[in-house]
């Protein structure tokens, strides 16, 4: 047997013990130990926090990890899944993210003063798309590593202030507010990302965000960051970044708005670029489960003298079978208008991309989720991005697998 057949059979068997082991309601996915809360409780036999210095300060600690294989049916001549990005190598293991985090959480519903903050740190594959200039995009060189590397993808103090219905300070590096989907694991229900999250948003900031609820169902957010993935290298560009969101009584229906508006660089200071994005959530039942967004971006100057533009619009529908097991499918279409957005390329070749997505999301144990996956990707217009520049087509199957410690 070939190493493309063997790698083949393991992602089968991968995604096939994923949907056993929880279906079928084994020992495992119901006994004390997949209860814990965390790897470290499952083995030590107590949680990672149960200790007097976190009882104390309020400091936890905490992390996961991520890893996963796909397998892209174009068989691509590179072994790249371009133009999807975190899981893009084919029939290739990836450590997708070793996460871990310190952090004081600040009390924003009390009356008086508080302070706290979080700093992560992520070694992985999908490193490579979450640095920001000037922090850690050096840190682990390309020589060094060609795919894994070490990044600070969130450094921030908070403030609590009880000033009317309370104002929350986050000042440092801290991820995006823009779109639904994130980059930490735990966090998303796909292993793969959308494309509005790859190609059309930012990831991180650095600035001040302050956050407040002007009622019991509305919040609201405004602040200024250096621009997009950006840490210190330039430090003259302000945008503007905020959002307001509604939740009804319920908590069945939700609606995001944000919006990141400002300079582009300081090498181009009379260019501004700006997105938004809109999410809304209703659940229809306690299991049936529907989220919808829209994003709208625009750049100056990409070429001199034009202008570029995407928008998109994603589905996400999802079915919780049992406590454990949940199947969901993601259909999306993003519209890089004028081909500079999903290639990095300024060719004009204007592109629409299309892509669903049906998964299951195992919770083997409180702290093991397992997330197979089967991908279909197309492109309609100018560019033919998929199996090196050869096709308009890929389909991909997928699993990872995400443990909380």
């Amino acid at each position: 047997m070939n190493k493309k057949r063997q790698y083949r059979l393991a992602l089968v068997c991968a995604m096939g013990m994923s949907h056993g082991i929880v279906a079928q309601g084994n020992d495992f996915s119901t006994g004390e130990f997949a209860n814990k809360n965390g790897m470290f409780e499952a083995f030590v036999g107590s949680d990672l926090n149960d200790n007097q210095f976190s009882k104390d300060t309020g400091i936890n600690f905490g992390g996961w990890m991520s890893f996963g294989l796909t397998y892209n049916a174009e068989d691509p001549g590179d072994n790249n899944n371009t133009p999807v990005t975190f899981n893009d190598r084919d029939l290739e293991l990836q450590g997708n993210q070793l996460n871990l985090f310190i952090e004081r959480a600040v009390d924003a519903e009390g009356d008086s003063w508080d302070i706290g903050g979080r700093v992560d740190m992520m070694y992985g594959t999908d490193g490579r798309f979450t640095s920001a200039t000037g922090l850690d995009d050096d840190i682990i060189t390309d020589g060094a590593s060609r795919f894994y590397k070490l990044v600070f993808p969130q450094l921030y103090a908070q403030v609590f202030a009880p000033i009317g219905n309370g104002v929350t300070a986050t000042v440092g590096h801290f991820y995006t507010i823009i779109g639904n989907e994130v980059v930490t694991s735990p966090d998303n229900f796909f292993y793969s990302h959308a494309y509005t999250m790859q190609y059309g948003e930012p990831f991180t900031h650095t600035g001040v965000l302050l956050e407040t609820p002007l009622t019991g169902n509305i919040n609201l957010k405004a602040g200024g960051v250096l621009g997009w993935d950006n840490f210190s290298e330039d430090t003259d560009i302000w945008n503007f970044l905020g959002g307001i969101d509604w939740t009804s009584d319920d908590e069945a229906t939700s609606i995001a708005i944000a919006a990141v508006y400002g300079d582009v660089s300081e090498d181009r200071p009379n260019d501004d670029r700006w997105v938004y994005s809109v999410v809304a959530s209703h659940n229809f039942s306690d299991n049936l489960h529907y989220t919808i967004q829209h994003d709208h971006g625009r750049e100056e100057g990409v070429v001199p003298g034009t202008n570029a533009k995407w928008y998109g619009i994603n589905q996400y529908l999802a079915y919780d079978l049992s406590e454990t097991l949940a199947a969901g499918i993601r259909a999306e279409w993003f519209s890089d208008v004028d081909g500079t957005r999903v290639q990095g390329l300024t060719t004009g070749a204007g592109t629409d991309y299309y892509a669903v997505t049906l998964g299951l999301n195992a919770k083997v144990a409180n702290w093991i989720t397992v997330r197979p996956e089967i991908r279909y990707d197309w492109s309609h217009g100018g560019a033919d991005p998929y199996d090196v520049g050869t096709s308009n087509h890929q389909l991909l199957i997928a699993t990872d697998v995400v443990i909380t410690f």
